[in-house]
């Protein structure tokens, strides 16, 4: 156990102070510095790669940092290079991640009973009564709507997420207790972000202090009362969210001029559809039909379970279909199979890169060239110089950050794990480009460059369609979008009503028709 030194009372909840880390030769976190309010939401954001994880590892005290540095909790200073698993618990920082760690076939009680040290009968066994006692008293604290005995997967997803901050928090050993939440609303729809803010703010306003950690700029200005940017493992500035804009947070972010994050879509106004779905079913989905013109980018919005995906991988012949037609071009559907469907200029891009799409262990030229291949063999031989040529070109067109081609794409950050996988579909010149939840987890910067790509494949006569849970992201960057309801396409929207508030309406179940 790490011994804390008298700080002096009152000032920040938290302060980080010079804090590094080095690998070898790379600098990961460079003299970095924070500082908390009590009773405050502060928002740590940066570029992959900028060294926020890193530094929240540092905290959580799993990650050895450089001597010299010095973590500050309330009224104890801690010197950094001691921090650990046990030392950051009991210095009072309490984190949830991502990733919430709940059970969702178990209780609420069930949960937080593996959680941490919880009322024992004789023996050692649990005492359940106890427990629930202990844990209906956290809920009620906390004005989440549940019970002990209520099952984790039966919760809405803020509810989820709640209940892990309620896990984290609900014991009394600190004195000073800092919540890091590390991107919690990465796979929340945006109504339930809402809610989750709602009782982040209600924390607040009773002293709790938050260290909140997202890509989603619009997110953290609406919630967070100030804001530390990091880029190249450097705290480079520390500002008022309420004084500051969207645009000037992502060029700190990029330390440079960003064109703005979201492009003006393209008008499209007439020419003959390239895409017509007619009548399709598979999966979810059912009777669906729209069409889609070359250059023009359609979303589809819908809530989790609405078909959205189903829709797009019976596009590209993943799912199989029970009924309708698929023209892409001259090609008629629905294909069988990806292989039919690449061969008609099908590109997809799944929701989960890492586990569908992405091969981490593998270099990014052969993450490149791996929708693509073909064309570098000629008489049963790899033409490798040609592929290293190839790869280059579009490492430098789409934007790549990576020290060498031949580095494995797990070494990449989010961002641009994506761009590769973006620049592996675009390099065919696809006739129709479906695209799924495609700027998710991914910084802001990065982002805006995916957006400009999407745009250049739609201007080169690609038709392009997005799904995203992400209202404000489809309202700007698509020309068109359909809403999906249970299965069922019940209005196009666009023009005026194509906006945020007005998906955000049509998406719930409760209003199809309206």
């Amino acid at each position: 156990m790490i011994d804390g030194r008298d700080a002096g009372r009152g000032g920040p909840a938290l302060q980080v102070s010079g804090v590094s880390v080095t690998f070898g030769t790379t600098r990961a976190l460079d003299d970095v510095s924070i500082q908390v309010q009590p009773g405050s939401v502060h928002a740590l954001i940066g570029g992959n790669g900028s060294g926020k994880s890193t530094l929240i590892k540092v905290l959580a005290g799993v990650q050895p940092a450089d001597r010299g540095g010095i973590i500050t909790l309330g009224d104890r200073a801690y010197p950094v290079e001691a921090m650990s698993p046990e030392a950051s618990h009991a210095a009072g920082l309490r984190f949830v991640h991502q990733d919430l760690g709940l059970f969702n076939d178990m209780t609420v009680a069930e949960n937080f009973a593996l959680y941490a040290r919880y009322p024992l009968a004789r023996g050692r066994r649990i005492s359940w009564r106890a427990l629930n006692t202990l844990v209906a008293d956290v809920l009620g604290r906390f004005d989440i709507d549940a019970t002990p005995r209520t099952l984790a997967g039966d919760l809405r997803p803020a509810g989820r997420t709640m209940v892990a901050i309620a896990r984290a928090l609900h014991d009394d050993e600190a004195a000073q207790r800092i919540l890091v939440l590390d991107e919690p609303t990465a796979s929340l729809p945006d109504h339930e972000v809402e809610l989750l803010f709602d009782s982040l703010r209600r924390r607040a306003r009773q002293g709790q202090a938050i260290l909140f950690v997202s890509h989603r700029l619009r997110e953290v200005l609406s919630l967070a009362s100030r804001l530390t940017i990091l880029r190249d493992g450097r705290s480079i500035a520390t500002c008022d969210a309420a004084s500051t804009t969207e645009q000037e947070v992502i060029e700190l972010i990029a330390g440079r001029a960003v064109d703005k994050l979201y492009s003006v879509p393209a008008s499209v106004t007439g020419g003959t559809p390239s895409v017509i779905v007619e009548r399709l079913s598979a999966g979810p989905v059912s009777d669906v039909s729209f069409s889609v013109r070359p250059g023009e980018i359609l979303g589809i919005a819908g809530l989790l379970g609405s078909g959205r995906t189903s829709l797009l991988r019976a596009l590209f012949g993943d799912l199989k279909t029970r009924a309708g037609v698929a023209l892409v071009g001259d090609r008629a559907g629905p294909f069988r199979s990806p292989k039919q469907a690449m061969a008609a200029g099908v590109a997809y891009v799944p929701e989960d890169r890492r586990g569908d799409a992405a091969f981490l262990d593998q270099s990014v030229q052969e993450n490149l060239s791996a929708a693509a291949a073909a064309r570098y063999f000629r008489r049963l031989w790899m033409q490798q110089a040609t592929e290293r040529r190839e790869s280059r070109r579009l490492v430098d067109q789409f934007m790549i950050k990576t020290e060498s081609i031949a580095s494995p794409l797990d070494w990449l950050s989010g961002g641009n794990q994506q761009k590769v996988i973006l620049a592996r579909w675009m390099q065919r010149g696809p006739k129709l480009l479906l695209l799924d939840e495609p700027t998710q987890g991914v910084d802001a910067v990065a982002r805006a460059d995916i957006y400009r790509l999407i745009r250049r494949t739609a201007a080169n006569g690609a038709a392009v369609i997005i799904v995203s849970s992400d209202l404000e992201e489809l309202a700007h960057i698509c020309d068109r979008a359909v809403v999906l309801v249970r299965g069922s396409l019940v209005r196009e929207v666009h023009g005026d009503e194509l906006n945020p508030e007005r998906l955000y309406h049509l998406i719930q179940p409760a209003v199809v028709g309206t």
